[in-house]
């Protein structure tokens, strides 16, 4: 009778993970960045072609530092146009590691885009692909070690995921529209356990516009709206001054988590680097110092007049 209770208690933790995994989605799995104007395609597949050239950008975040066991996130994507017109295709793989939870997603995207005025066009986007959800079991101590439901081991479920996308473009703003995990699949760890874990719907719009100051000065305000049901939305505000398309710096408001400071700048005319420092103002503030994130892009631009390359930081 012990045993029982105690089995049910482990199944009834798991369980808990199960779903905190499904809502720190919001937070973290889908994942999170502070420099997210720089990585767009991250988060909707529409964006895959919609630049003159392949893009290839790395992020790497290492989320409230002090805290044993905080979210450490870890994505890498590249999309480009198709020699056939108005087609693009894109690709990702990423990791998002929290205490003895992991996951590992890759999926790949498809754009069409669509000319609507001179210098504007509106693009579809449609991604597929896995998702790999995992416990570690060697990183939870048990108080029954022989229990059936947990062992030594990693446990794993893997699931389809889906997404789709709206993109308008123009060489001065942007809005965007996606929806991650459209099919809502649920997490069955445990074939003999009614309860499970699911993924939800996820909503991201975002918008921004570049204003040229002059000949050397750019400032680019923008802003991204998540939200995922029942928990309330939360907005990131931010802005960035760019100085003769070779260095930026801004900063970040997000509600109900953080300020962050942003640095980066261009070698030569296809790579650039990115550095976000966010502060918590939640009561993580006591037990962290902070959150950091480091981005790395590549251009292959295709040989060109050097006049005519396109040497701004996107």
């Amino acid at each position: 009778m012990i045993k029982s209770v105690k089995n049910k208690t482990v199944v009834a933790m798991l369980l808990l993970i199960s779903i905190i995994i499904s809502q720190h989605i919001f937070a973290q799995q889908l994942p999170q960045y502070s420099q997210y104007l720089f990585n767009d395609f991250a988060l909707n597949p529409a964006v895959a072609g919609s630049r003159p050239y392949y893009d290839a950008r790395t992020n790497v975040r290492n989320q409230w530092v002090g805290i044993t066991d905080a979210p450490r996130t870890y994505i890498l994507s590249i999309h480009g146009p198709l020699s056939i017109k108005n087609m693009g295709l894109g690709g990702r793989i990423y990791t998002d590691i929290v205490g003895p939870t992991r996951r590992i997603g890759i999926d790949l995207s498809y754009a069409y885009h669509i000319q609507v005025a001179k210098k504007t066009k509106l693009s579809f986007g449609l991604s597929g692909g896995l998702q790999q959800f995992a416990i570690d079991g060697s990183k939870i101590t048990l108080r029954d070690q022989g229990d059936q439901y947990l062992g030594n081991f990693v446990q794993s479920v893997i699931v389809p995921d889906f997404g789709f996308g709206i993109y308008v473009y123009h060489e001065k703003y942007f809005f965007s529209v996606s929806l991650p995990q459209i099919t809502q699949n649920r997490l069955n760890y445990f074939p003999n356990v009614q309860e499970k874990g699911k993924l939800e719907d996820h909503y991201y719009i975002a918008a921004g516009y570049k204003f040229y100051l002059g000949e050397n000065f750019q400032f680019e305000p923008s802003a991204l709206m998540k939200y995922v049901a029942p928990v309330p939305m939360q907005f990131d505000f931010s802005g960035r001054i760019i100085y003769k398309d070779k260095f930026w710096f801004g900063g970040t408001y997000r509600t109900m988590d953080a300020v962050s400071a942003l640095v980066g700048f261009n070698v030569q005319d296809n790579m650039f680097f990115g550095y976000s420092y966010d502060y918590t103002i939640t009561n993580l503030q006591k037990y962290s110092s902070g959150t950091h994130e480091l981005m790395l892009g590549i251009k292959f631009i295709p040989n060109q007049p050097r006049n005519k390359s396109k040497s701004s930081i996107d």
